[in-house]
């Protein structure tokens, strides 16, 4: 059936995503998937705690969070990862941390836990506030025009993912950082794309040919992170230890076992596809709306400055930002990187009193459950002090996941989220460009196609 025209969009309201609001067929769902996945879900599920449907295959959207929570956390080993998710990422980053299961991924989480700990997260402090200060200084050149802060906050993530992950890598020559972000993004605009046959749910073994294509950027990547691990075997660590170091000593509490260069690259591959465009994608989200709610911005403004004056904030300035922190997380419910999360039923079940069978697919639209009606007053709005209380459901609030496989960089991400706005905050003033607003877009993160563009002054 033809999709209708969506109900109009509140102006007064952040940038939403018009859902569908009729069924859409087996080819105007790969329409609709290859043009903006988020599209997907229908409208009725930002008022439902389930919705279940066919197209090809038999599928559930579920936003309740009692049937969250059994999914990601009670009986998280009957709900492993879609073929989808596992075709699109495989071959980029391999059998990592993000896409094993069950006895493959239990040891690689525990070997990688100890290089995220608070401390070794706090160590990398540093890296981040330099990063927020060559950021602040480059946007400060743009002061009376227009900038993209989409592209500012890709180039600062990445320097700091690039920094904290292999640091000094590109003396040897074996690590080209250019390459590497201009592999991801060939992949991302090619292969993360759905086919038809993931939406008719073929088999993994049957070629897609559209990821055929983008092969040589990823062998590209896979290669010069091979040298790169190679290399710092024959050097040995930093006198800081990186995360590349950091995981070479890691390893399994319960066998011993360490992780092979296969292993690493796939793992490092992971934090560095990862690392950078999620939390590029919250800071420059964050920016669009502080630059629409003015208050919003003058009170995160007056916090950043007192509590850093002229200089770039560090980690030990979190406890003095907490409104800075709010607002990362409201941009996190409202704009989630991973806004549309897949999995296979394994085993039988029943979720909100319905029957799974496997091979089922549970799909977790985490834009609609963070904007669903049953969960949050005026779920489309701007309110960073709902945070303030928390008074909402764990599992209503998922931009990390949660669980045994919750992110494990995700108070890495929150660190560097709040010190690099925190520091364009204190600096700098952000206003909307008139008529032009961003447009949620989801191939495999949660991307505003054309670019964030706002006006830029200084603080």
């Amino acid at each position: 059936m033809d999709q209708i025209a969506p109900p109009p969009l509140q102006p007064s309201l952040p940038v939403q995503v018009p859902l569908a609001t009729q069924p859409l067929g087996i080819l105007g769902s790969l329409k609709v998937a290859r043009r903006n996945l988020i599209e997907l879900i229908p409208e009725i599920a930002l008022h439902q705690p389930m919705v279940s449907g066919r197209t090809g295959k038999r599928w559930h959207m579920v936003m309740d969070p009692g049937a969250l929570r059994r999914i990601l956390k009670d009986r998280v080993e009957d709900y492993p990862k879609s073929d989808v998710t596992k075709l699109i990422l495989g071959p980029a980053i391999g059998e990592s941390l993000f896409v094993a299961e069950g006895a493959q991924w239990r040891w690689q989480r525990r070997a990688a836990a100890p290089a995220f700990s608070h401390r070794n997260v706090a160590a990398l402090g540093p890296v981040m506030t330099r990063a927020a200060e060559r950021a602040a200084e480059r946007i400060a050149a743009a002061s009376g025009r227009a900038a993209n802060v989409f592209d500012e906050m890709v180039s600062a993530t990445f320097e700091v993912i690039a920094d904290v992950t292999l640091s000094g890598a590109e003396a040897g020559g074996a690590f080209d950082r250019d390459a590497v972000h201009k592999g991801i993004e060939a992949y991302m605009a090619q292969t993360a794309k759905t086919s038809l046959l993931d939406i008719l749910g073929a088999p993994p073994w049957v070629p897609r040919p559209s990821r055929m294509f983008a092969s040589p950027a990823t062998k590209s990547m896979r290669a010069m992170a091979d040298a790169t691990i190679e290399a710092r075997a024959r050097t040995g660590p930093r006198p800081l230890p990186d995360l590349l170091d950091l995981l070479r000593e890691g390893q399994d509490s319960e066998t011993g076992k360490r992780m092979n260069t296969a292993e690493l690259r796939d793992n490092l591959l992971t934090f560095i596809v990862a690392g950078h465009e999620t939390t590029a994608l919250t800071l420059a989200w964050a920016l669009y709306l502080c630059a629409f709610d003015p208050d919003v911005q003058r009170a995160a403004r007056a916090e950043a400055q007192a509590a850093l004056g002229p200089r770039a904030a560090t980690a030990e300035d979190l406890p003095a930002l907490p409104l800075i922190r709010r607002i990362v997380e409201e941009t996190l419910r409202l704009y989630p990187p991973a806004a549309f999360l897949s999995r296979t039923a394994r085993a039988a079940d029943t979720l909100c009193g319905r029957e799974i069978r496997p091979g089922d697919t549970v799909i977790l639209p985490i834009y609609a459950l963070h904007r669903n009606h049953l969960l949050w007053d005026e779920p489309h709005a701007f309110r960073p002090d709902r945070f303030r209380e928390r008074s909402f459901d764990r599992f209503a609030f998922l931009p990390f996941g949660d669980g045994p496989r919750v992110c494990i960089g995700a108070s890495f991400a929150l660190q560097e989220a709040v010190i690099i706005l925190a520091t364009l905050l204190a600096r700098l003033r952000f206003a909307p460009v008139p008529r032009v607003a961003p447009k949620p877009v989801l191939i495999l993160t949660l991307r505003p196609e054309g670019g964030i563009w706002l006006m830029v002054e200084p603080a």
